[in-house]
């Protein structure tokens, strides 16, 4: 695999360099790894940074179970599927949005937002059909009470190595133990995100599409209203009336009245913010709209003001003689002597 080389050239290790060359670095990083598992001396160093290293294997009616706990060494892989993200990030940019920049011809600033957004537009697309996938697979929608019960909940999705934003809800999800609410909650943040990010790529294409922004919109609040609904509901309602309301650090329970409020007040910040900044733009979005008709309006009443105003004179001057509007000479009354 090589990704575009360009013709100018810096040197070894410097910042330039390493901006220019990442993706193959990161490529060369994995590949190291994977050869890793080729030989049995270091094949069990390797392994530390593809695959969960704390499953718990249990016994139950449908036949052995395979769960994951937390450590220290998931450190390893999630740095090693970082590496994979990164490679992947720079194919979508090389092979795909490069060249739909190049017949677009945007300006710099909108090139820069057309590829946050494709790439974006990516990621969240990926997660949501990842988390979907195992929100259907578990059992989560047809069975909403699984989202508390049975808590703490100890197995680890792994589209959460992939993800590097919302890092502190995703890594308190994670140290808690609430990773079936959690993983919920991303997928709706998910939508949200890359119908965002779909819209955005419309109108770069089509400045005059403004739908699919209309769109977004509502599926925005609804998803803050549906982020909230929920957590109240698993959270407020459903760890509130578990036995088990007992912090204990080894078997990772933190379901304590301190920590549910903790949580809700954490996720209720987060999302009326999130609300205060949308309901913000709107409104400067619209006040900047009435400015923008108000002007064209004035703009519109002077032309037409000059215009009438020529119709209206009774004519024009033409090498010093008085010229009516059909080009005659206007004649002249004779008037009787008394």
């Amino acid at each position: 695999m090589a990704f575009r080389r360009r013709n100018k050239s810096y040197p070894f290790f410097s910042q330039e360099f390493l901006i220019q060359n990442h993706a193959d670095i990161v490529f060369s990083l994995v590949i190291f790894v994977l050869i890793g598992l080729m030989f049995e001396t270091t094949a069990k160093t390797a392994i530390l940074f593809i695959q969960p290293q704390y499953n718990i294997s249990t016994m139950s009616a449908d036949g052995e179970v395979t769960l994951y706990h937390y450590g220290w060494k998931d450190c390893a892989t999630v740095l090693f599927y970082l590496c994979i993200t990164i490679i992947l990030h720079a194919v979508v940019q090389e092979y795909v949005l490069d060249k739909v920049n190049r017949r677009l011809h945007l300006s710099k600033s909108k090139n820069t937002k057309f590829n946050e957004s494709g790439q974006l537009c990516v990621f969240y697309l990926v997660s949501s059909l990842w988390s979907l996938y195992v929100i259907a697979t578990e059992g989560y929608i047809l069975h909403p009470s699984s989202l508390w019960e049975n808590y703490p909940h100890e197995e680890i999705p792994r589209q959460l190595q992939y993800v590097s934003l919302y890092l502190l809800h995703i890594l308190a999800a994670y140290l808690l133990n609430l990773t079936r609410v959690g993983l919920v909650l991303l997928f709706l943040q998910y939508l949200s995100e890359m119908g965002f990010h779909l819209s955005r790529l419309f109108y770069f294409v089509d400045e005059n599409q403004h739908k699919m922004f209309e769109m977004w919109s509502v599926g925005f609040v609804l998803t803050r209203m549906i982020t909230l609904t929920l957590m109240f509901l698993a959270v407020g309602f459903g760890l509130a009336r578990s036995e088990n309301q007992m912090l204990d650090l080894e078997t990772g329970n933190f379901n304590t009245l301190s920590i549910r409020l903790l949580v809700l007040f954490v996720v209720c910040f987060t999302q009326s913010w999130l609300l205060w900044k949308f309901f913000r733009f709107q409104l400067s979005r619209t006040r900047e709209l009435r400015l923008e008709q108000a002007a064209r309006k004035r703009a519109a009443a002077k032309q037409q003001m000059q215009r009438t105003l020529k119709r209206d004179s009774v004519g024009h001057h033409e090498n010093g003689l008085i010229k009516a509007e059909n080009g005659t000479s206007p004649r002249l009354k004779k008037i009787k002597a008394p």
